[in-house]
């Protein structure tokens, strides 16, 4: 298992969490290193509603099998929409993607703020298909609005995580989604061959 701190040795901390599959493997770590996670799940780009809460019904299965604390921040479809208006037409890690990361982030560090958390992360960082550069940039972005507040800013992608993420969702038997989550990134897949969607997944 991956050997991780915290960056100030904390023993808890505020995860955002896209899905259950991309959690799995991260929560396992955080764990396995002594370290409590709350899971946040704030995702209000999903959609449509039912895609949201098929992937919220197994992020809350996951962290209930092990007895952890699930905050439900709720659906808000129309407020997304509102936020990344006129960026309809940009491609993915283009604008329209910090659009959203700033806002997912930006409710997360609002909520540790406001509930005792000096770190959070997130489980976006795991995806290849996403940028690394603008997660990082809304995290600490994001941070920066609420004093005593910090962004992990832990990569995801390293030490075999991806690997064990693959097999706890066949241990798990997890709903695992086809695209990111917004009605753009269905429309992206919509658009490509069969064989390239099967790298879409999560």
């Amino acid at each position: 298992m991956l050997k991780i701190e915290t960056p100030h040795g904390e023993d808890k901390v505020l995860l955002h969490s896209c899905c259950a599959p991309c959690s799995s493997a991260i929560i396992e770590c955080l764990l396995a290193n002594d370290i409590r996670p709350t899971v946040f799940y704030y995702n209000p780009n999903i959609y449509p509603q039912k895609e949201y809460e098929i992937r919220k019904a197994e992020a809350i299965r996951y962290t209930q099998s092990l007895g952890l604390d699930f905050v439900d921040a709720d659906y808000n479809y129309a407020a997304w929409r509102e936020t990344i208006k006129g960026m309809e037409d940009e491609p993915e890690r283009g604008g329209r993607c910090l659009k959203c990361f700033l806002l997912r982030l930006g409710e997360t560090a609002r909520y540790a703020s406001e509930h005792g958390f000096s770190i959070f992360t997130t489980t976006l960082a795991s995806s290849r298909w996403k940028s690394l550069d603008q997660i990082t940039e809304a995290g600490r972005r994001a941070a920066s609005q609420y004093p005593g507040v910090s962004y992990w800013e832990q990569n995801w992608r390293k030490g075999g995580l991806s690997e064990r993420r693959n097999q706890i969702i066949k241990e798990y038997d997890f709903y695992n989604q086809q695209y990111c989550g917004c009605e753009f990134s269905m429309r992206r897949l919509s658009s490509i061959p069969n064989k390239e969607k099967e790298g879409e997944k999560g």
